[in-house]
């Protein structure tokens, strides 16, 4: 099965005004169609919106790992991937600012199957992902639009506050009602605004839990795979306590990028440091690295920045990472801060929250409405399946601020097999991952 990302995708006549659904997804990235995809698989009437049309890009580092591929298999996306050009990734390799570096194998059976995690451009993931929720969405009755633009996200105060749809622009204005709206439009979704900010009174954005990011492609770097391999997380000098990264994504291209928590680049500088400047400096005069795009070549236009809402855990607040639901909605993915405070993962959290949240709509019982009471169920069910890897996550965030124990820890890995191997369990193992999560773990491999 091949498919031609550069083409556009038909997705079909636009909605009638006042025209009802079971389902309305806002956003088609991957949670956004995964959620419109799952929608559909149960017999949803689903109306996916997405803003842009495709193709389109989406900056990211372009990996796609195992959690996200048992969702891509589910939902028959898989095996349009392996029909085009991307990159196997067996392992991560880390290094720290003294120029220790580690290479943590990812599980050797996983890579067998094919299931260990690929790196591609976002551009073509996407795409086969909205593809995918196109054919089912509309087999199942649905509509699908694109280069369409939520104006208003719609409620009802009385008898209490509740969503019940939003009004569109695209060719036209026209207003479109659910008993369940999806709020799957990145870090800016009008959804989480309007649940969280407007009719909640809370704090969507913080600087201590989103992370400031940069990407470019480049062409003739040395030393990368073409077909398989590691990708690169380095925690060096300036970049702390952020990382910059080297993903091969297909033969001969590369994302490169840099990541940094917005307060801590605003305490470095004491305003936010360009990170298009500082990956600049590490690539043409970091020992570690100028050698390696001496002959390189940056892919015009490629170059740009976004914003990385993370998944950590706030401190004294009643809701973790922060509400992401209430009657009527629920926020997946980056909408809901899901992304991992480590590593920067984001689609495989967007993925498992699509899941989980179509799991919990059943059309004829919340004909009148999806319940306040299944919308706490769902904010107490998401973080009881990510809270622990991504708590655990905002401790090792924490440890990389400090480049000492970055530097011991890295040079431990370096020597210790048996510290590899624990590492390998983790990066697919939950039952493995438990004991990542004890301080004394952390502390005994890093200090002792």
């Amino acid at each position: 099965m091949t498919v031609d990302w550069t083409v556009p995708i038909d997705t079909g006549a636009p909605p009638k005004d006042g025209e009802v659904f079971d389902v309305i997804v806002v956003g088609g990235g991957p949670g956004g169609s995964a959620a419109a995809s799952y929608s559909a698989m149960n017999g949803n009437k689903v109306l996916l919106i997405e803003k842009d049309v495709w193709p389109r890009d989406k900056i990211c580092g372009d990996a796609v790992g195992g959690k996200s591929l048992r969702h891509v298999k589910e939902l028959g996306v898989k095996e349009m991937i392996e029909s085009t050009p991307h990159f196997r990734v067996t392992g991560m390799l880390f290094s720290s600012s003294n120029g220790q570096n580690v290479t943590i194998a990812l599980p050797k059976e996983d890579v067998e199957r094919k299931e260990a995690g690929y790196a591609l451009p976002r551009k073509q993931f996407d795409y086969m992902m909205f593809k995918r929720a196109t054919e089912l969405v509309i087999e199942n009755g649905g509509k699908v639009v694109q280069g369409t633009k939520v104006i208003d996200v719609l409620h009802k105060s009385e008898p209490n506050p509740h969503i019940t749809g939003v009004m569109i622009e695209g060719e036209v204005v026209s207003s479109h009602s659910a008993p369940l709206v999806i709020g799957a439009g990145g870090w800016k979704c009008p959804v989480a605004k309007k649940v969280v900010e407007e009719l909640n009174g809370e704090v969507l954005t913080d600087d201590d839990h989103y992370c400031g990011a940069y990407r470019e492609y480049w062409t003739g770097v040395k030393d990368v795979g073409d077909d398989e391999g590691s990708i690169e997380l380095h925690f060096v000098d300036d970049v702390i306590p952020g990382y910059w990264w080297i993903f091969p994504v297909q033969k001969g291209l590369v994302n490169v990028g840099i990541g940094m928590v917005l307060s801590e680049q605003q305490k470095q500088t004491g305003v936010k440091k360009s990170l298009r400047k500082l990956q600049q400096k590490l690539i043409h005069e970091h020992p570690l690295f100028k050698d390696r795009f001496a002959d390189a070549t940056m892919v015009k236009g490629s170059g740009r920045g976004w914003q990385l809402p993370f998944g950590s855990p706030r401190k004294g607040a009643k809701l973790q990472p922060r509400r992401t639901a209430m009657a009527g909605a629920m926020c997946i993915g980056d909408s809901a801060s899901l992304v991992d405070p480590f590593s920067g993962e984001g689609v495989g959290n967007a993925l498992l929250s699509a899941k989980l949240a179509v799991s919990l709509f059943d059309s004829d019982k919340h004909a009148d409405g999806f319940p306040e009471e299944m919308a706490n169920e769902y904010m107490n069910k998401l973080w009881e399946k990510l809270g622990p890897e991504l708590s655990n996550s905002f401790k090792i965030q924490k440890i990389v601020k400090r480049k000492r124990l970055m530097n011991m820890f890295v040079k431990k890995a370096a020597k210790r097999p048996a510290l590899q191997d624990a590492l390998t369990d983790a990066l697919a193992s939950k039952e493995a991952q438990k004991k990542l999560h004890s301080p004394l773990w952390l502390f005994r491999n890093i200090i002792l």
